[in-house]
């Protein structure tokens, strides 16, 4: 029984359980199958690496505090962190890896960077 490539349909030439005829055509049928996640994951990656570069931009230093004005002008998402800290007392902390904000009074925020 001769086997064919499941992405060109070429002959397959090999071990009796080879499925592809080379690994571009194996790469190019895994892509096609996982596009849809591979797309979110890629879109959502991205825009924690945007939310990270503004934050280490505006904190060059261990702390210091800025406004929402500045960080939605710099185009930062709220709506995307890595983790959520929240200390003994209560207050809580939104970090994209290292790099965090915490919600102050007056539209402004505290920025800090984890040790």
């Amino acid at each position: 029984m001769q086997k064919t490539c499941l992405e060109c349909e070429d002959k397959i030439v090999g071990r009796v359980d080879k499925k592809f005829c080379s690994d571009g055509c194996r790469n190019a049928y895994n892509n096609k199958i996982n596009k849809d996640r591979s797309n979110m994951v890629r879109n959502i990656n991205n825009r924690l690496r945007k939310n990270y570069r503004i934050l280490e931009e505006l904190n060059p230093v261990d702390k210091t505090k800025t406004s929402r004005t500045k960080l939605l002008a710099k185009g930062f998402s709220f709506d995307y962190f890595t983790s959520i800290y929240t200390t003994k007392t209560g207050t809580v902390y939104y970090f994209v890896y290292d790099q965090g904000y915490l919600p102050l009074d007056g539209d402004f925020y505290a920025l800090v960077k984890r040790t």
